[in-house]
């Protein structure tokens, strides 16, 4: 099989069967963290497994794959315990293209899909890497960036009078891999590094060749200096000013 017939079989595993006979109120929060792990790993043999204390998502023998769908809070116990045992690689989900379906809690009733107007990109894992790092430049620590494109079921319990606003996430279901993007060591972060940066640059000049917003920039900056992918200069007025380093 190759990349996306496995990302379907895996997806029909979790979802599919029972989807179609019991509907959506069969799928749980887990869902994209279910899909990702039989992806990775379809032998299910690798799957919970106790390591130093912790569970691992996935142990294959030779290394750990932990799929994180939230926060990167929750990794650092983990991090300290896996790492010096075996390689660790960290898989992060990104949304890339969502169609928000709304579910009627009194009813059941589905709403027809809607394509959200935002779109992810490999940037949002900053604000989580903020989270660990002190962590990365572990020799064996890898990161694998997955972009996909998902439908997002929200129940139509908010406090707006649409009832949306403040709403809570039922589920969240992978269509698609839209991408990959690996970080085994310290020099791929320079793949974040826009290539047509005009030097020295603030951290509004980077979020705008790189398609961002500015406060995204802001927590990508200190993570590639720490990676030594840029350095800090000194100041314009108020702002830092950066360059990309040369070695």
């Amino acid at each position: 099989m190759n990349d996306q017939e496995r990302f379907i079989w895996a997806k029909e595993k979790i979802v599919g069967k029972a989807r179609e006979r019991n509907g959506i109120g069969t799928l749980s929060e887990k869902t994209v963290h279910a899909i990702l792990k039989n992806y990775y790993a379809p032998d299910v043999s690798t799957h919970e497994i106790s390591i130093g204390g912790c569970v691992a998502d996935i142990y294959t023998g030779k290394e750990i794959l932990e799929i994180q769908t939230r926060s990167f809070d929750r990794l650092r116990e983990k991090l300290d315990r896996f790492l010096p045992i075996c390689p660790v690689t960290i898989v992060y989900p990104i949304p890339h293209e969502k169609r928000l379906i709304w579910i009627d809690e009194e009813t059941g009733e589905l709403s027809c899909p809607r394509k959200s107007p935002l779109t992810g990109n490999v940037y949002m894992v900053f604000k989580e890497l903020y989270r660990i790092r002190q962590y990365l430049l572990r020799d064996r620590l890898r990161l694998k960036l997955v972009l996909l494109d998902m439908e997002e079921y929200r129940l139509l319990n908010g406090w707006s009078r649409d009832k949306k606003k403040g709403s809570t996430r039922f589920d969240r279901i992978p269509t698609r891999i839209v991408e990959e993007v690996c970080i085994e060591c310290p020099q791929d972060y320079m793949q974040f590094v826009p290539c047509d940066l005009e030097e020295p640059f603030t951290f509004r000049e980077f979020a705008k060749k790189a398609h961002i917003r500015p406060a995204l920039a802001q927590s990508a900056l200190p993570i590639l200096m720490d990676t030594g992918a840029v350095e800090r200069v000194g100041k314009k007025g108020r702002a830092y000013l950066y360059r990309i380093c040369e070695e």
